[in-house]
């Protein structure tokens, strides 16, 4: 029986190629076999002129239904060179001739069709429609449950969690992925519960479940070792790999490429295992043993057949070699090698990338106007071949390299186009493993940053309405960038109302201050109520402005170091408000909403000094993460209902944390303001009862009083329950489900005794993100954690001054805040009051 090239994994905008079925049949030597033989040894160029050899013999034999199988092949060699138009053209032309979507129209061979189906689906997916493979990977699901293909349904069901991890949406692709393995759990090992495990293993990664995915990996690795298959062991291995470095486990992730080398039969898994290996020791700073391995690898890339892979593996080699210092030339003479075999392969796509990566080397080399000319043709290729995730790069370089010129209207379009591009591959950025395969500080963050330095220090034109505008939404768009890479998921796609609109109407004693840390300055744009936008610029450098606030933060928690944290408090008051203070007072403001960037999230702004007063004296302080929040509704409308879960004894395996003795007062006082309150204290407050009242309950604001902590990576953020750690995606979970059982909105959630991790810029994305992203109006937590005696006081002062003064939260937050220090000595300090920051919607 004719069998259709079937693909085993598809992984899209990384340089892997799929793999063919071996179950050809008996006419070993026909055209589609030599094809097969052509596409799996990566001669996709030679196994496309078979394949239209043998078309036309199909057609005079008036076989259509190896005709058809010709042409799916075909579809797929095209795939591999990128030519989409020619594949494109192919498998329409299969599944005409197979009568799909021909009504009445018997197909002759259902297994065949799925098939097609499936390498449709690569097409859509390669070509950046994940809906439409989607769909392609359903219908093929169908068919093989039809007629009882039950590792054809497996693959569908694998296909289809690659589509959905395209879009962003890992959550679902791992609800995918665990169930079509569970279908699987009673039937023997095979190729495709390896495959399903192996993908498994691989977006767990992506999501930071590094234990989880380690244990599919590792059970994807045991089968493929039943099965006595070299190459898929390898693969397994090449994820471990993968797996350990992110942890980091350096020695294990270096013994695992080791080991996917040597077992390896295939060179291009050994070269890719090899600059893996020399990736991961440079970033070790381990030169000399990385120097070890590049005449290996020269050895092995001159052993690779031409093809897309083998290209991308040069240029890989190429960034690797710019980290040792080797000399441009030999450099360039790798990368002008991999320009010159995509062109002979015909492949635009791979023309495009090693093209603009000649031309930042030719940047680095100030060589700016034959860089431009190399970047302008691969960012005309790559346009040409549908690639926006190359698109951006080379959008990113010319602006660049236009400014270096000193070119600054060319330069801010083309850093426009770039910011464009990457808002349209949001949810792409979000499907990528950011660990691994994609950096987002080095590739993503500086286009937004660079981009707005130059829109606020253009030479040629100071800074208008419309420029600081366009300025304070890029720095939003990278705060939910931010959000999206630490989620591994485009959040906030929901409704939201533009910040000027609530301050302009419904808070018109509201001003918005945008602080911004660019590489030489400080710039601080401004929205007071009725104003139009304006800014103004402290003259400090990022260095500078990153040692006080360093210094501010650490200070803050010494009892001998008042002084010294009001006049570091001073100096940062005088950067962000006194410039402003006399129109503040003017336009009678009583509340600063601060959408803060870098390490300025880390500093409790509340605690702000100027010279005789906090902050907090004179304004209620909250925080934003950009222009647009969920509709506002102000909490005072509404009764609390408060459900409130606390830990006084941390459970055994955390024995770092301390006892919280003072949840039993702090619940105690939230009670005695008569909000309506459940309470689930230490052995009733699991992962379990906490799912279960979230469900069943209802409630307005969740109040959580145990340890926790907050940081820029996922697996590192969590709270505690008395049945272990509750993860962030598993609390972002539990959240969802709550919104999604009862459809009632999280007003406010408040996380009274955890911290932020130190020296963690991006900490305050954890802290409020999974509040956020469930929906969730609001959150109030902690920067550092306090004294659980003075945390009960303040927390009940905050819930009174809510329940019986009907203020909003950010104001009622101040009240408590001032009330602490004023009426209680021992708690004078900001240590003890000026960590708690809220997040979200203040009314």
């Amino acid at each position: 029986m004719l069998v259709v090239l079937i693909i085993l994994v598809c992984i899209v905008g990384t340089p892997v190629f799929a793999n063919i079925s071996q179950n050809i049949n008996q006419a070993s030597q026909t055209k589609i076999a030599e094809s097969q033989i052509l596409y799996d040894s990566g001669r996709f160029a030679d196994a496309v002129q078979v394949l239209q050899q043998a078309l036309p013999e199909y057609q005079q034999q008036g076989d259509s239904l190896k005709q058809a199988v010709a042409l799916s092949n075909l579809s797929l060699a095209y795939q591999q060179l990128g030519d989409w138009q020619e594949a494109q053209v192919a498998i329409t032309k299969s599944l005409d001739l197979q009568g799909f979507k021909q009504e009445g129209k018997t197909q002759k061979n259902l297994a065949v069709l799925a098939q097609t189906l499936d390498i449709q689906g690569r097409l859509q997916l390669l070509t950046g429609k994940p809906e439409a493979a989607l769909a392609s990977w359903k219908q093929t699901e169908d068919i093989y449950t039809k007629i009882g293909d039950k590792n054809g349904i497996a693959l569908a069901g694998l296909y289809q969690a690659q589509a959905l991890r395209n879009q962003g949406f890992n959550q679902q692709a791992i609800e995918k992925l665990e169930q079509v393995n569970q279908n699987l759990a009673h039937q023997g090992d095979s190729f495709a519960k390896a495959a399903v495990l192996l993908s498994l293993g691989d977006t767990l990664e992506n999501v930071g479940e590094l234990e989880k995915s380690r244990l599919a990996l590792e059970e994807s690795l045991a089968i493929h070792q039943k099965l006595k298959s070299p190459q898929n062991i390898a693969l397994s291995l090449l994820s471990l790999g993968n797996n350990a470095r992110i942890k980091p486990n350096i020695p294990q992730a270096i013994a695992l490429y080791q080991q996917t080398f040597e077992i390896s039969p295939s060179p291009l898994t050994k070269v890719q295992a090899r600059l893996n290996h020399l990736n991961l020791l440079i970033e070790e700073k381990q030169f000399t043993a990385a120097q070890i391995l590049i005449p290996e690898i020269q050895s092995h890339l001159a052993q690779l057949p031409p093809s897309r892979p083998s290209i991308y593996a040069r240029i890989n080699f190429a960034h690797s070699l710019g980290s040792l210092n080797t000399p441009k030339l030999q450099i360039a003479e790798i990368l002008a090698q991999a320009v010159e075999e995509a062109r002979n392969l015909d492949d635009i796509r791979a023309e495009a990338y090693a093209l603009g990566n000649l031309g930042t080397l030719y940047e680095k080399t100030q060589q700016f106007g034959e860089a431009i000319n190399l970047t302008e043709k691969a960012l005309m290729l790559a346009q040409t071949s549908n690639a926006p995730e190359i698109n951006y790069l080379w959008q990113w370089q010319l602006g660049r390299l236009f400014k270096s010129q000193g070119n600054f209207t060319e330069a801010i379009a083309a850093y426009d186009a770039a910011v464009e591009t990457l808002q349209l591959l949001r949810n792409d950025l979000a499907a990528v493993n950011l660990n691994v395969q994609f950096n987002f500080r080095d590739n993503v963050e500086p286009v937004y940053r660079e981009s707005v330095a130059l829109l606020l220090q253009n030479p040629e034109e100071k800074p208008n309405v419309k420029t600081l505008d366009k300025a304070r939404t890029r720095i939003e768009a990278l705060q939910l960038a931010e959000l999206d890479n630490f989620f591994r998921e485009a959040c906030l796609q929901g409704q939201k109302v533009l910040l000027d609109q609530v301050v302009d109407k419904e808070n018109p004693n509201t001003a918005i201050l945008y602080p911004i840390i660019l590489p030489e300055e400080l710039q601080v744009i401004v929205k007071i109520p009725q104003q139009p936008l304006r800014h103004h610029t402290v003259k400090k450098s990022q260095v500078e402005v990153e040692r006080i606030l360093a210094e501010l933060q650490r200070y803050i928690l010494e009892p001998d170091r008042t002084q010294e944290v009001q006049a570091l408090s001073q100096e940062v008051y005088n950067w962000l408000i006194k410039p402003i203070e006399s129109d503040l007072i003017t336009s009678k403001v009583n509340t600063l909403v601060f959408v803060l960037d870098g390490a300025l999230r880390n500093i409790p702004l509340a605690a702000l000094y100027d010279g005789e007063k906090y902050l907090v004296e004179k304004y209620a302080v909250a925080l934003s993460l950009g222009l647009q929040l969920l509709a506002p509704k102000p909490l005072a409308e509404t009764p609390l209902k408060v459900l409130a879960a606390g830990l006084v004894q941390s459970p055994p395996d955390f024995p770092t944390f301390s006892s919280l003795p003072g949840i039993k007062l702090e619940f105690d006082l939230i009670a005695q303001t008569g909000a309506a309150t459940t309470k689930l204290l230490d052995q009733d407050f699991t992962s379990k009862t906490l799912e279960k009242n979230l469900n069943t309950l209802p409630f307005n604001v969740l109040h959580l009083a145990t340890h926790g902590q907050f940081s820029s990576r996922p697996q590192e953020t969590f709270i505690l329950a008395n049945d272990g750690s509750i993860n962030v995606l598993q609390f972002d979970n539990l959240l969802r489900s709550q919104s999604g059982t009862s459809g009632q909105i999280l007003e406010l959630l408040v996380l009274s005794a955890c911290q932020t991790a130190t020296g963690d810029n991006r900490a305050t994305l954890g802290l409020a993100g999974a509040a956020i992203k469930a929906g969730a109006r609001s959150t109030i937590a902690s920067l550092w954690h306090i004294n659980d005696q003075s945390t009960a006081i303040l927390i009940g002062e905050f819930y009174n001054e809510l329940v019986n003064s009907q203020v909003n939260k950010a104001e009622a937050l101040r009240r408590a805040q001032v009330k602490l220090f004023t009426e209680y000595p021992n708690y004078r300090r900001p240590a003890y009051w000026g960590a708690y920051v809220l997040v979200g919607n203040w009314f």
